[in-house]
């Protein structure tokens, strides 16, 4: 009995899309050739399935909003609402599968698969930070979608992927405030590419930038004149990092000035160092 359902299910998929094979060709659908009014719409999700499975995502994301046109409050509709959000990701149209993620957790906040919606909506921020020279807009429109996975999901099966890319993310923020102390510090304008590394130094200090940003400031402070600055900033290196190149190049800096690595005065840097003593950073 399953085995002629599960037939009965091929043959009808297999009807639509020779059906509409003639209207799209090669080049993909022809939309206004198609009339779906007499299709089911689970005939008309199959065929958004079938699109999917041979890459042309934008004609799936086609078939699943005439779903939601032609049978909507429907739970085909729910269905084919996420599956074209999903679809418009896959073919790398992100704003329009963030509006139809959007549009599902309006409608549908406490579904099951709101969880995904969400997801989905931070991925289509995420995807689109793909090198560390762009605006840094879309990294903290990123975050701040990962962060309600993580916050709104926590029990979910998308909230361990939420977290890793929340980090990632995060860390790409910290590169991008690193590429530009380094630009300032090759131009020798040691006051801001101080202020630079001193952000990621307070702000990104999980990320992996930390131990270059210290010996950058060591670079800074040595150039400015400002020792005790200089010799603190290797002391947090020598705390924290001390197994990293960073750290042997601090140490052979200060050294060769005949300095220490070791805390002086009372900066903002000595205050970090007494965190980090103290354990409140790591």
């Amino acid at each position: 009995m399953m085995g002629g359902m599960l037939r009965a299910k091929a043959l009808s998929a297999l009807i639509l899309a020779v059906g509409l094979s003639a209207c799209g060709g090669d080049g993909g659908v022809s939309k206004s050739a198609i009339s779906l009014e007499a299709y089911t719409p689970d005939q008309i999700f199959e065929r958004g399935e079938f699109e999917i499975s041979r890459g042309r995502e934008a004609d799936a994301a086609y078939f699943f909003s005439e779903i939601e046109r032609l049978y909507p409050y429907s739970d085909w509709a729910k269905r084919s609402l996420i599956m074209q959000a999903y679809a418009l990701h896959e073919g790398g149209s992100y704003e329009e599968s963030r509006a139809a993620a959007q549009r599902f957790l309006d409608y549908y906040p406490t579904d099951e698969d709101a969880a995904y919606a969400q997801y989905l909506l931070a991925l289509s921020y995420y995807d689109q930070i793909d090198e560390v020279g762009r605006d840094q807009g879309l990294t903290f429109q990123a975050l701040q979608s990962l962060r309600r996975v993580i916050e709104l999901y926590p029990d979910s099966e998308y909230a361990s992927a939420a977290i890793l890319k929340f980090d990632l993310a995060f860390d790409h923020l910290a590169g991008k405030e690193m590429e530009v102390g380094r630009y300032y510090l090759r131009h020798k304008h040691f006051a801001a590419a101080t202020n630079r590394f001193r952000v990621v130094v307070e702000d990104f200090q999980t990320t992996t930038h930390t131990p270059e940003a210290l010996f950058r400031l060591i670079e800074c402070y040595l150039s400015l004149g400002l020792d005790d600055e200089a010799q603190t900033a290797g002391a947090i290196l020598g705390y924290n990092f001390q197994s990293s190149d960073w750290y042997k190049d601090g140490y052979k800096l200060l050294t060769s000035k005949g300095l220490e690595m070791k805390v002086q005065g009372d900066s903002w840097l000595a205050k970090v160092y007494r965190q980090t003593v103290k354990g409140a950073w790591l």
